[in-house]
């Protein structure tokens, strides 16, 4: 209202009665705008919020999956909120949360359907989720069958695949052994790196290279953070960005194209 009175009365000093009427409207347009505006970055960050809330209670469903937390879980949490930057405030509420989600009552399926209304569309935002779900459990080299199940039906829950779910895999992978040196472990990197890329080893170059262009797009940190992925998980979006170069590169020297 207060934009509208001045728009309008600077219209009329400028143009009468008629730039009073054109001045008003201009008023009433910014200032829809800028509400418009104002929202949306509430809107954005009670979506950051929520979704570091729900990252760390399906965390702590997904370690309790087979019975107990382990010390090593226990210490791949506080190192997540280490690299995560977050505040002694926000570490706080997020042990909270891990501990809301090893509780016996813990609603994971209402939780994950949440959380999937929150990413609708938004499938790069969901992989960074299961990326930091995959990493919390895999982190001391173990992976529970008990764990690998409850993955894929939090993947299912949020409308992903076990195809993205195995890209996912295939991006740690990567990440934890490197290219590798041998002719063996050369071989079984390039495999790794289609999957990544989420490609089969028969596409052609034309297809591996929009697949390559596609995921980048997707996944850049800028694009997430525009969509809700909160700015301490940014690290997470980077590195992803990397192992998909990565892959993208060790595919072009098996081709003889580097």
């Amino acid at each position: 209202m207060v934009i509208i009175l001045i728009g309008a009365l600077l219209g009329f000093l400028a143009g009468g009665p008629l730039g009073m009427l054109i001045g008003g409207g201009l008023g009433w347009w910014l200032g829809k705008r800028l509400r418009g505006g104002l929202l949306v970055g509430r809107g954005i960050a009670e979506m950051q919020r929520q979704f570091l809330d729900s990252t760390f209670a399906v965390m702590g469903a997904l370690c309790q999956a087979d019975g107990h937390v382990s010390g090593n879980e226990r210490q791949v949490l506080e190192q997540l909120m280490v690299r995560l930057r977050l505040s002694e405030s926000a570490r706080a509420s997020a042990r909270e949360s891990f501990e809301r989600g090893r509780a016996s009552d813990f609603d994971l399926d209402g939780e994950l359907a949440r959380l999937s209304r929150l990413t609708r569309g938004q499938t790069a935002v969901r992989q960074v989720f299961l990326q930091v779900q995959l990493s919390a459990i895999a982190a001391d080299g173990v992976l529970h069958p008990a764990e690998h199940e409850m993955i894929l039906r939090i993947a299912r829950g949020l409308g992903c695949s076990a195809a993205e779910v195995e890209q996912i895999e295939a991006m740690l992978r990567a990440a934890q052994h490197g290219g590798g040196q041998g002719t063996q472990e050369s071989r079984s990197s390039v495999e790794e790196a289609y999957k990544v890329l989420g490609v089969s080893s028969e596409a052609t170059d034309a297809e591996i290279k929009r697949a390559y262009r596609k995921l980048m797009s997707e996944n850049h940190p800028d694009k997430l953070a525009s969509r809700g992925l909160p700015d301490s998980m940014r690290e997470v979006a980077e590195q992803r960005t990397v192992e998909i170069g990565n892959a993208y590169q060790r595919i072009r020297e098996a081709r003889g194209q580097a």
